[in-house]
C-alpha cells in the first residue's frame, strides 16, 4: 500500500457537522447512533478500561469527566496491583462515576476479552503499544467504540491488523479515538489550517524533535519471570515498546502527516545507543536520526534523544516559501500570526470530541490515521536499526515481527538477556528488518 493522501476534518468543522446532524434527527425523533452504544441524548455511556498503568489511569479519568452520562463498569489489567491502584484513584476522583465490582475486575492475559465483554458500549486500550492491535480487533469485533493510545502498534504485522479493523469499525459505525491530542488542540487546529491554506507558501520542509530524558526505569526484581520483567519494564523491549520513536516521537511526525494530509515514501536514518547502556536498557536505542521523504518531494527531518546533558526539544517546525511555522502557535511570514484564543486540555478535548461524536450519531474515526502515524514512526526505526533506506511498501509488507508467540508467565521471549544479563541491540549495516 504505497502513501495515500489522508485529509481528516479538523475538531471545529467536525462540532459543525455534528451539531447539525444531532439538530436534524432530534426534530425528527430519529437519532442514529452506532449499534452497541446505548447513547443517545442523555443515555449513559458505559466503559471498560484495559489497561490499568498510569496512563491508562488518566485516560479513564477523562472519559469519566465528559459531558452526560458515563459510567466505568470493567477493568482489566495483567497485574492486580495495577488495577488495584486504579480503582482506588477513579473512586475517589470520580465517585459515582466508577461501578466495578469484585466480578468486573479482570486479570491476567485473557482480562482484556473478559472485560470487552462485561457489558461496555466504549473500550479504553491503554495497555503497553504491543498489545494495542490484537486488542483493538477484538474490541471492534464485539462491536465497541473505542478510544487507544498511541502508538497502536511496534511492527508492521500490527500495522496491518489494525488497519483491517480500522475498516470493520467504519463498516459497523463505530467510534475510534487515538491519543495524538494535537489534533483536538485549538493551538495546533488553528495554525495548521492557516498552513494549509497558503499562510507559508509551498512547504519546503518540516523538522521534528522529540529530544528529552530517560522517562523511568523498574529495574529486574528476585523471582521474576522474563515475561514479567519485560512487561514491568517494558520500555526498553520493541515487541512491546516499539522503541522511543515509536512510543513518544510518533506525536511530532503525527502533525507533519497532518499538515500534509499524506505519508512518507521512504525514509532513511542512523542511530544508537551511546550512553543509555546496562543490563536494565533491554535492547532499544537512546538515539535516531531520521530523514523522511513524502511524495512531493518534501523532506521531514526528525531527531528524538533520551541522553542527559543534552540540547532538549519536543516541538515542530516547518519552512515554506513565504515563512516558517512552530505548528503549534506561531506563524512567521508576511502576515505574522499568533495563537491567543481558548486552549482547553486537548487531553480531555480529544475524550470529549469522540464521546460527543458518539452521542451525535456520526461517531469519528481516528484509527487509520494512528495506524499510518505509527507506521511512520515504525519505519523510521526500521531504517536507524538497519542502516539502509527503506519504502512505506517495504516496511508496510515487513514479515519481521517481535512479538511473543505466546502468552503466560513462562513463555519464551522473543528477545533474552545473555549469560551477564545484557540484551543484543541492534546494530546497522546487519540487522534485518525487512
Amino acid at each position: 500500500m504505497p502513501s495515500s493522501k489522508l485529509i481528516v476534518p479538523s475538531r471545529r468543522q467536525f462540532l459543525k457537522t455534528s451539531s447539525l446532524l444531532t439538530a436534524g434527527t432530534v426534530a425528527a425523533g430519529t437519532l442514529s447512533v452506532a449499534r452497541s452504544a446505548h447513547a443517545a441524548g442523555d443515555d449513559e455511556i458505559k466503559i471498560a478500561l484495559i489497561g490499568c498503568g498510569g496512563r491508562g489511569t488518566g485516560a479513564a479519568e477523562q472519559a469519566l469527566s465528559t459531558p452526560g452520562k458515563v459510567k466505568l463498569v470493567a477493568m482489566a489489567d495483567v497485574f492486580r496491583d495495577h488495577l488495584d491502584g486504579a480503582f482506588n484513584h477513579l473512586s475517589k476522583a470520580k465517585g459515582d462515576r466508577v461501578d466495578v465490582p469484585e466480578d468486573r475486575k479482570f486479570v491476567g492475559f485473557d482480562a482484556f476479552e473478559q472485560a470487552i465483554n462485561a457489558g461496555a458500549d466504549l473500550v479504553i486500550l491503554a495497555t503497553p503499544p504491543g498489545f494495542r492491535p490484537a486488542h483493538f480487533e477484538a474490541a471492534v469485533n464485539a462491536g465497541k467504540h473505542v478510544f487507544m493510545e498511541k502508538p497502536v502498534a511496534t511492527d508492521p504485522a500490527g500495522v496491518r491488523k489494525v488497519l483491517a479493523a480500522a475498516e470493520e469499525a467504519k463498516k459497523k459505525n463505530l467510534g475510534v479515538g487515538v491519543g495524538l491530542q494535537r489534533r483536538h488542540q485549538n493551538e495546533y487546529i488553528e495554525t495548521i489550517k492557516r498552513i494549509q491554506d497558503g499562510a507559508i507558501g509551498d512547504l519546503i520542509s518540516a523538522r521534528v524533535y522529540w529530544n528529552g530524558q530517560t522517562p523511568w526505569v523498574n529495574p529486574r526484581k528476585v523471582g521474576q519471570t522474563e515475561m514479567e520483567y519485560q512487561l514491568r519494564n517494558w520500555y526498553y523491549f520493541v515487541w512491546i515498546c516499539g522503541d522511543h520513536i515509536v512510543e513518544q516521537h510518533i506525536h511530532n511526525m503525527d502533525v507533519i502527516n497532518w499538515v500534509k494530509g499524506a505519508y512518507p515514501v521512504k525514509a532513511n536514518g542512523m542511530g544508537g545507543c551511546q550512553v543509555r547502556k546496562g543490563k536494565d536498557y533491554g535492547e532499544t536505542f537512546d538515539h535516531h536520526c531520521v530523514e523522511f521523504t513524502y511524495e512531493d518531494g518534501m523532506k521531514m527531518f526528525s531527531q528524538c534523544r533520551h541522553i542527559p546533558g543534552c540540547w532538549n526539544s519536543v516541538s515542530e517546525h516547518l519552512h515554506g516559501s513565504k515563512g516558517t511555522s512552530n505548528c503549534a502557535n506561531s506563524i512567521k511570514a508576511d502576515e505574522n500570526f499568533r495563537y491567543r484564543g481558548e486552549n482547553p486540555n486537548p487531553y480531555q478535548q480529544e475524550h470529549n470530541d469522540l464521546f460527543a461524536s458518539i452521542r451525535s450519531g456520526s461517531p469519528i474515526n481516528e484509527a487509520e490515521i494512528g495506524a499510518k502515524s505509527s507506521l511512520t514512526a515504525i519505519m523510521g526505526r526500521m531504517c536507524t536499526y538497519s542502516g539502509q533506506e527503506l519504502t512505506w511498501d517495504e516496511c508496510l509488507n515487513s514479515t519481521i515481527g517481535y512479538m511473543p508467540e505466546t502468552f503466560s508467565w513462562d513463555a519464551p521471549m522473543p528477545s533474552m538477556p545473555d549469560d551477564q544479563g545484557f540484551y543484543t541491540i541492534p546494530t546497522p549495516g546487519v540487522t534485518k528488518v525487512v
